[in-house]
């Protein structure tokens, strides 16, 4: 069959190597792709962004598959446009969506179906925004309400930063943040601590399927020092989340996601990501819903995943039945029972001169290293002419490994990245550490 992957970072990289292994595909489409999904001769790059000529061509190339990667295309409605067009689709409806495309809808939901989360309230006002932070004083978390690329939360460890980010978001028109119908709006909530952990499931309507645990790094310098990212590196899996800490996870928050969801008019379909905090106590509330997988938790997770991946998709596309949580019927992702490869994966993300703020792009990459059975590197920002690949975005290549123990799976990795060259290169030398402490 043919399948097509939308979006072209690192993520998008991964999910098409991932397909393309299986013996039922035809051709693995990505659209627009990237450099190294240019060179890959599984996978052919589709040069087209604008989403209904998209659909028009998965339409006529008889595409019997199409996987979302990034959040903008979901909140646009690319999931209800291809199923209007009766094709298989792994997303979320425009409606459901809303769940990561605005901050103040995904908290207010979890306020009303009692999913455990942080204190908080929304403001379109900046001066009763900046009243509330003086009340409630500081560290305080401050969030946009529309997308932002991974750059619409700050961590104010001071009144100057939480101030400065209410203007920022409010009354700044500096174009990061895509406001949500109704104007610019910030949700302010506690600060939480503990460890954080990416939680991500398959879902379709009451049905979800978790795939293996990870975690992220989103600081950009080692010891989790400097702004935050849309992501440095990750590792798979997550031991902060134990057995036991996985079935609360699903007791308390996935499961009354989904059925508050259903009950809303909303089935959820595709990847639901509940971004966690795991206090010392083990508590877990919810920081935050993506409705994709991350980036780049990905990544590692791929390299771990050993079950047929279009099966899997496949699958979850299969028409829901469900009604309600006592009378549903089984779907058959119900059945699908994921394999993992035991060993531990890491992906260390490089990252472009400049990156997160002024990124500079073009420079020439040198040095990148062949694919091998324990280690992979993943495009993100890049592109590939005659001779030589360039930098195109902030985050640039993922380097993942797979090795029998973490600090394995470091070694291999970080060793692949020696070789690698490109002028300001910027990663940490550190991914993994958190799971250390745990272990």
């Amino acid at each position: 069959m043919k399948i097509l992957v939308i979006g072209s970072g690192g993520r998008e990289h991964a999910l098409a190597w991932k397909l393309a292994q299986s013996a039922r595909v035809q051709c693995v489409y990505v659209a627009p792709g990237n450099g190294g999904t240019a060179c890959d001769p599984r996978l052919q790059n589709v040069p087209i962004t604008d989403l209904h000529a998209l659909c028009d061509w998965a339409h006529q190339e008889e595409v019997a598959l199409t996987v979302v990667g990034p959040e903008g295309p979901l909140s646009e409605g690319v999931v209800d446009l291809f199923r209007s067009r009766g094709m298989r689709i792994v997303g979320p409806s425009q409606a459901a969506a809303q769940l990561e495309s605005s901050k103040a809808f995904s908290k207010a939901f979890m306020k009303r179906h009692h999913i455990p989360t942080a204190e908080f309230e929304t403001f379109s006002d900046a001066s009763l925004a900046h009243a509330y932070v003086d009340q409630k004083g500081v560290p305080i978390v401050i969030k946009a309400d529309g997308l932002a690329a991974g750059k619409g939360v700050v961590v104010a460890m001071n009144f100057e930063q939480a101030h400065q980010a209410i203007d920022d978001m409010l009354l700044s028109d500096s174009g990061v943040v895509v406001h949500n119908e109704g104007g610019a709006r910030v949700v302010i909530e506690e600060f939480l601590e503990g460890q954080e952990a990416s939680f991500m499931v398959l879902c379709n309507g009451l049905s979800a399927l978790p795939l293996a645990t990870s975690q992220d790094h989103k600081r950009l310098l080692d010891h989790d020092q400097g702004p935050n990212t849309g992501g440095m590196g990750a590792y798979s899996p997550a031991p902060i989340v134990t057995p036991q800490i996985h079935a609360k996870v699903m007791r308390e928050i996935i499961r009354p996601t989904l059925l508050g969801m259903m009950k809303e008019g909303h089935p959820f379909t595709g990847f639901l990501y509940a971004g966690l905090m795991i206090s010392s106590d083990e508590e877990v509330k919810t920081l935050e819903f993506n409705t994709r997988l991350g980036d780049p938790e990905t990544q590692p997770i791929m390299m771990r995943l050993k079950s047929d991946w279009v099966d899997v998709l496949w699958a979850s596309t299969e028409p829901s039945v469900h009604s309600d949580e006592r009378s549903r019927d089984k779907h058959p992702l119900d059945a699908v029972e994921l394999l993992w490869d035991r060993r531990v994966a890491v992906g260390v993300v490089l990252a472009s001169h400049g990156y997160p703020q002024a990124v500079r792009k073009g420079d020439t990459i040198e040095h990148l290293p062949q694919e091998t059975e324990d280690c992979m590197v993943f495009h993100a920002g890049t592109s590939k002419a005659p001779s030589h690949w360039t930098t195109t975005g902030g985050r640039v290549l993922c380097v993942s490994a797979l090795g029998g123990t973490l600090t394995q799976a470091q070694q291999l990795a970080y060793e692949a990245i020696k070789g690698i060259q490109f002028e300001g290169m910027q990663y940490r030398t550190d991914i993994g550490w958190r799971a250390k402490r745990v272990i």
